[in-house]
């Protein structure tokens, strides 16, 4: 018998008596600064580091809520497609991948389509969920962006893209790479129809998302830190031969080199859009049409 482990914890534990167990989840670490993140406090701060300010990955459904008056949008069903066209089977089946990624987020897609208010202003938002499959561009996402396109000229609102995305999905070979010009041919009907279209970047986007409908908008704005390119870093320095800089391929640097219009903190995201919208419609936006007040640590607390 050892009387260290079998002995002495029962002992303290008849002295302390049962201590609830604290759940795991309370807490996570910046990807960063490794700073510790109180849960409640991260989700009043929109998944930005208090710390040291670094953009944590924002789940679809909190970015709507955020972003849309009152927090209200209605959702779109997304149109229906052949699942799994190739038969596609490598370490496992793709049906098998995408049920797990439909479980994993409770998503039947890796993109959100969502249409309503923002500064009273009409809009529609197509953003893509990292989680699942890596945000990757199916033939569901393709037929996903012309609906959303379809939605903003029929209802005659700016379309909003929110990309975050490792590119085309592999498992649906050329098929996903013909999503590519579909997505340009949706941005043009928008434009054609005299609507502003405008780019969120998030981390990550690159590939065929990169290549294709997300360098194309009127207006392109990046998260900060936002990693933003089309081949990974070592590709591109084994090819050109030579050492790409630090902040290669990050919103600030793209920024510097006329890729990007806008950094853009998450905070200021929305404030941000309401006045681009209203001066590229030439409508008056309406400041205090959200009634729901900016939430502050002490007000969640309360």
């Amino acid at each position: 018998m050892n009387w260290l482990s079998n002995l002495i914890p029962p002992r303290i534990r008849s002295f302390v008596g049962d201590q609830k167990e604290v759940p795991d989840n309370l807490w996570q670490k910046c990807t960063s600064c490794e700073g510790m993140l109180f849960h409640r406090d991260l989700a009043v701060n929109h998944n930005v580091c208090y710390h040291c300010g670094h953009h944590l990955r924002f789940s679809v459904a909190d970015r709507l809520e955020m972003m849309f008056d009152n927090g209200e949008y209605i959702s779109h069903e997304l149109p229906k497609v052949p699942y799994d066209p190739l038969k596609f089977k490598d370490q496992r089946r793709y049906v098998d991948r995408i049920k797990d990624a439909q479980s994993k987020t409770g998503l039947d897609e890796a993109i959100t389509i969502a249409s309503g208010k923002m500064g009273g202003l009409d809009v529609v938002i197509a953003a893509f969920n990292f989680r699942y499959m890596g945000g990757s561009m199916s033939m569901a996402v393709g037929e996903a962006i012309v609906k959303a396109a379809e939605i903003a000229i029929e209802n005659q609102a700016t379309f909003i893209t929110i990309p975050a995305s490792g590119g085309a999905r592999m498992q649906e070979g050329m098929l996903s790479l013909m999503q590519m010009p579909r997505s340009i041919i949706a941005v043009e009907m928008v434009k054609n129809e005299g609507l502003p279209y405008i780019v969120i970047l998030t981390d990550p986007t690159t590939g065929g998302v990169s290549a294709s409908f997300a360098m194309v908008g009127d207006i392109h704005i990046a998260e900060p830190g936002t990693m933003i390119g089309f081949a990974g870093r070592r590709v591109i320095e084994e090819t050109v031969r030579e050492t790409l800089p630090e902040n290669f391929q990050t919103a600030e640097y793209l920024l510097e080199h006329g890729i990007v219009d806008m950094v853009v903190e998450r905070k200021e995201m929305k404030k941000t859009l309401i006045n681009i919208i209203s001066i590229l419609t030439q409508k008056i936006s309406i400041p205090d049409f959200d009634k729901t007040a900016e939430k502050t640590p002490e007000k969640a607390d309360a």
